[in-house]
């Protein structure tokens, strides 16, 4: 079984993810919503340091994270030092505007073991706003008996650059918000990209474990009104077996790939219903200029879509996520706090 196991969990999460994402048309490109401005430098933050040796403001990541007023109205910029930092972290809803920053993924890695609940086992969950992650390897490491998420993002208008998830079943719940992925290796075998958010993978490599017929994505969009969906753009799609694209843990799921490379590891038919035929007429599954092996859409179920170039164009760019808006650049300043 893959991510939907948990009824009562999902019922809320259904429920509360309704009310989030109320718009008046079926396909418009996802994050159209405005967001209130917040008046904050961008351009400084305040550095915290993260050291396992002890020579830095830290020895743990939670701590630092900690340390972060509630409801700041600054960057905070908490660079942590490569090591292997076994924590299992929670990004506080009252503590936005955190970068979380390694120097190389492959030197910096989180690590947890935990299976069971998705919304619990993460290693690390964000539940604040206007979260950055770079250059971090997330791992859970519980292993191939059951849901094991490595990443549960939740909180609205997150990033992450050059950052590695890995996991078997469940490894990214992408959960709610508008979010952006810039350059992640991405690896799972069931479900493992997965969740009601709005997000644009850019240049993302995505790896598949599963030796049978798991699948790449479940994306829980519900109705038609939500503005949710996941872009993958300019990606990479390997494995070491077969694999779909995704099936619809929502009735009205939505996923789109473009100009993205897929191995062989793709089966011909693309798509999975997930053994419920009546979700043909209402999921949104296209493919637009992909290329590779496990590109050709001539044997795709028929109720996927080969978009034209103007059904494509609204989910091409971070204007669909409403990026303009909020993506925000490194900081070129640093400061030092007044006290820990």
């Amino acid at each position: 079984m893959g991510c939907c196991g948990d009824a009562a969990n999902i019922n809320i999460y259904s429920r509360a993810i309704h009310f989030m994402f109320i718009l008046a048309v079926a396909v418009v490109p996802f994050g159209s919503l405005r967001a209130a401005k917040v008046d904050i430098d961008m351009s400084t933050a305040i550095l915290l340091k993260v050291d396992q040796s002890g020579d830095g403001d830290f020895v743990k990541i939670q701590d630092a994270i900690d340390a972060v007023p509630s409801n700041n109205q600054q960057v905070y910029f908490i660079l942590v030092k490569p090591g292997t930092y076994r924590e299992k972290i929670v990004v506080a809803a009252d503590k936005p505007f955190i970068t979380l920053s390694g120097t190389k993924p492959f030197d910096t890695i989180i690590t947890w073991s935990e299976g069971g609940e998705i919304f619990r086992s993460a290693t690390l969950t964000v539940l604040a706003s206007n979260f950055v992650g770079r250059y971090l390897t997330i791992q859970n490491k519980f292993g191939t008996s059951g849901k094991a998420v490595a990443v549960r993002v939740s909180g609205d208008k997150a990033a992450f650059y050059g950052c590695r998830f890995l996991s078997y079943q469940d490894t990214l719940l992408d959960d709610a918000g508008k979010h952006y992925f810039n350059n992640c290796y991405i690896e799972g075998a069931t479900d493992f990209i997965f969740g009601n958010a709005a997000s644009l993978y850019e240049r993302c490599h995505l790896h598949s474990l599963s030796k049978g017929n798991g699948s790449i994505t479940a994306q829980k969009r519900i109705t038609r009104s939500e503005n949710t969906g996941f872009t993958f753009l300019g990606c990479k799609v390997t494995g070491i077996g077969v694999a779909f694209l995704g099936r619809p843990w929502g009735a009205y799921s939505r996923v789109i790939f473009a100009h993205t490379y897929m191995s062989n590891v793709i089966a011909p038919q693309g798509w999975d219903d997930w053994q419920d035929q009546t979700k043909h007429s209402t999921v949104y599954y296209g493919e637009y200029k992909c290329y590779g092996p496990g590109a050709d859409t001539s044997k795709r179920v028929q109720w996927s879509h080969r978009l034209s170039q103007d059904e494509a164009a609204p989910f091409l760019t971070k204007d669909m996520i409403g990026g303009r808006g909020w993506l925000r650049p490194t900081p070129k300043n640093f400061k030092r706090p007044s006290k820990l």
